[in-house]
């Protein structure tokens, strides 16, 4: 993937200087949450469930996250740094224009990149839970340490699954601008933990649909990919799915537990996306089958 060169998004705050305390309060567990849940409950022999529903908001408290200070010198000048820039700049130039095409204005989130632990609307947010998306401030949240994770622990190298990643956290925006979020939210309070679990995986699905999309269109604007950098985004999003991660974690797999979706139906949505580039084809709540 060539990125270098590329324009840099100004919605980009460096806050790695900055650090909160308190506990762990997030509404949304990003495409790391479950990834470090089964590692954690593996390690420690605690179970899973309880370990996610901690990093959901169980017992943490809503706090306001702080204004940005200026990053210390050099911080903003790494090359992680500018290449988040870069790939949020890309889907502010996609979904901008999607937005544009449909007569409406794209308001894009804001990318937090922070270490360690940073307060956020929608609770204490912990480098832990991997990149998350949180509704109430409209801001993505990132330690780009979870890049090296990728690489190392969880098998999916490369430059483009790093962009994948944002790009789903992005997509889960996307969600939030449409009201997908809002009507998820709101049937969990009528539907049993299995029930959720499964609109949990359609949710973050779609997501990875909407990664595809952002990756086509940028493709065809730019054709800044190479050889393997599709294959690897594909591989990414199989390394991290449900059942994959719980049976390298526990030895075996408990579907009604899952709340990304299965390796196969991650790879099988992002493919969808990037297949045509339309958000029409991210209907996963439509779908009879994932």
């Amino acid at each position: 993937m060539q990125w270098e060169g590329e324009r840099e998004s100004d919605n980009v705050d460096d806050v790695r200087g900055d650090s909160g305390g308190g506990g762990i309060g997030v509404r949304h567990v990003g495409i790391g949450g479950i990834v470090v849940a089964l590692l954690v409950s593996w390690l420690f022999g605690l179970n899973p469930l309880t370990v996610l529903g901690l990093m959901q908001g169980g017992g943490g408290a809503q706090l306001s996250a702080p204004a940005p200070r200026p990053a210390a010198p050099g911080q903003t000048e790494d090359k992680e740094f500018k290449f988040v820039r870069v790939v949020l700049a890309s889907t502010e130039d996609v979904w901008g224009a999607y937005f544009a095409e449909h007569g409406q204005k794209y308001p894009p989130p804001r990318l937090e990149v922070f270490r360690g632990r940073y307060p956020t609307a929608c609770g204490m947010g912990a480098a832990a839970m991997g990149p998350f998306y949180c509704p109430g401030d409209r801001k993505v949240y990132l330690d780009l340490d979870f890049f090296d994770t990728l690489d190392h622990q969880l098998g999916a190298p490369g430059v483009f699954p790093r962009a994948y990643v944002v790009a789903h956290e992005v997509g889960h925006h996307i969600q939030n601008l449409l009201g997908t979020t809002a009507k998820v939210d709101a049937a969990r309070q009528r539907l049993s933990e299995t029930q959720y679990n499964a609109l949990s995986v359609r949710l973050e699905l779609q997501a990875d649909c909407y990664a595809g999309v952002w990756a086509a269109r940028a493709e065809q604007s730019k054709h800044w990919l190479g050889q393997g950098d599709v294959e690897a985004a594909l591989n990414a999003a199989a390394q991290i799915g449900d059942d994959t991660l719980q049976r390298h974690a526990r030895g075996t797999v408990v579907p009604e537990s899952f709340t990304h979706g299965t390796s196969a139906q991650r790879v099988n949505w992002l493919k969808r996306g990037m297949a045509r580039g339309d958000p029409a084809d991210c209907d996963t709540f439509g779908a009879k089958t994932l």
